[in-house]
């Protein structure tokens, strides 16, 4: 099984990066797996904008491509056929200022294309990536699980509404650990007991999803 776990965090204390680091020790001695890592922060992804758009439109008339252009290409090649052989994808990744790294985002408009993640059709979009299985990993130091808190959940939210709506993906499992900084004096057993759950997500991975 081809699993790739991109890393949505850089801050070495940051509580999805320890979810990140938990989770691949967990299964780097499972050889059921084949574990290929996207470090969103590490890549080189300059972001979505018009060089892309000019990018594009250069390439289809196959026309010359300027260095900026060029990278932006090969980064959004990159991250396209990382997703495409991917059968389980694994985010592991914060909630910033109600929503995603701005980083994370640039991966996600990287493979959000027609014809790859989804299609228009005369019925409205259609999910091209049903076949594929996703894990959410998810640290906000609040709470957001509640009514009135939910709709401010930018990450998770839109997580969903991405892979498993725009892309089609089955969201088989979801590790959230919230309220540790709302609640310093239980942060250390919510994050305890969160990072058992992202274990248990990792040893389920091999059987269940399989």
């Amino acid at each position: 099984m081809n699993v790739l776990v991109v890393k949505g965090n850089n801050r070495p204390d940051g509580i999805t990066t320890k979810m990140y680091e938990t989770f691949m020790e967990e299964v780097k001695d499972n050889s059921d797996l084949n574990i290929t890592t996207y470090d969103v922060f590490a890549e080189d992804m300059p972001y979505f904008g018009q060089d892309l758009f000019n990018a594009l439109t250069k390439m289809e008339a196959g026309e010359r491509l300027n260095d900026v252009e060029q990278r932006l290409l090969d980064a959004k090649q990159k991250a396209k056929d990382a997703l495409e052989a991917a059968d389980v994808i694994v985010l592991a990744f914060p909630l910033w200022n109600f929503t995603i790294p701005a980083k994370l985002h640039t991966f996600i408009d990287y493979v959000s294309e027609a014809g790859f993640t989804f299609k228009y059709t005369a019925e409205g979009i259609k999910p091209l990536m049903p076949g594929k299985k996703v894990i959410l990993l998810n640290a906000r130091g609040g709470v957001y699980s509640t009514e009135e808190m939910a709709p401010m959940d930018m990450s998770v939210n839109f997580m969903r509404n991405v892979f498993g709506g725009l892309y089609g993906m089955d969201i088989v499992d979801e590790v959230i650990i919230e309220g540790h900084n709302a609640m310093p004096d239980k942060a250390e057993a919510i994050i305890d007991e969160g990072m058992t759950k992202v274990k248990e997500a990792a040893r389920n991975l091999a059987y269940q999803y399989a």
